[in-house]
């Protein structure tokens, strides 16, 4: 009697083990434990500020201060927002840090081309306004990446794997046959994004992720002319010293 009593309770067990609301209780909370971590977008905003910071005065709008106040002033509520589960004031206080940061880089890089004839910038300071400007272009594109695909880090946070965006990453893609792993449950973070963003400024061109939305490919576009600008500037200005 009491084997026949184990046996059943083991059996119901197993069922509710297979059960797809216990399944999809698992993955909520799977979903809910690993969220998308912020700080690296936040250290990403606070760095372009300190670039910002960097450049001379002479390729910057107002006090070279200014942009790192803004972004203080923005990130922090930025972080409150998230914190009290606000997701769309924290999206769109996220997309008006980006976007005045972006702002920000394409008017000291107007100022570049505009100083450049001059040649008002000594050689080892323009080759640092360039370095910093393009180090700003790419995590700039990289936070424009990771605040609009799928949504945004919120929408994905919600998702139990990453199957639909605008980049297609090499995690997305289907391997007939296997069974789901880890890995199948994958979805990316900031750094992902980084990546795309330093490909783009390097090899001028999308790498592993192909692009799948226009968005995406617009501003991927927009990224490398800045990229490749600011190479050709440099370029020009090596000539003539030489």
């Amino acid at each position: 009697m009491k084997l026949l009593f184990a046996g059943r309770v083991c059996g119901g067990i197993a069922r509710l083990a297979h059960s797809p609301v216990l399944s999809f209780a698992m993955t909520r909370a799977k979903v809910t434990w690993e969220r998308e971590p912020r700080w690296p977008a936040v250290v990403a905003l606070l760095a372009t500020g300190g670039l910002y910071m960097a450049l001379p005065r002479s390729l910057v709008a107002g006090p070279r201060w200014a942009l790192l106040v803004i972004i203080l002033v923005l990130v922090i509520p930025t972080i409150i927002s998230h914190r009290a589960g606000r997701h769309a004031l924290n999206h769109w206080l996220g997309l008006t840090v980006s976007a005045v940061v972006t702002v920000a880089m394409i008017c000291s890089l107007i100022l570049l081309v505009a100083a450049l004839p001059a040649h008002k910038e000594a050689p080892p300071e323009l080759l640092r306004s360039a370095a910093a400007l393009w180090i700003t272009n790419v995590l700039v594109f990289a936070l424009w990446y990771w605040r609009l695909d799928a949504g945004g880090p919120n929408q994905r946070d919600r998702k139990a794997a990453h199957t639909n965006g605008a980049f297609l990453f090499p995690q997305m893609q289907d391997r007939p046959g296997t069974a789901p792993t880890e890995e199948s449950r994958w979805s990316p973070n900031f750094f992902d994004y980084l990546f795309i963003a330093f490909n783009t400024s390097t090899a001028l061109s999308p790498t592993d992720a192909p692009v799948l939305a226009r968005w995406a490919k617009l501003l991927m576009m927009l990224q490398a002319t800045i990229s490749l600008a600011v190479i050709v500037l440099l370029a020009a200005r090596a000539v003539n010293i030489l």
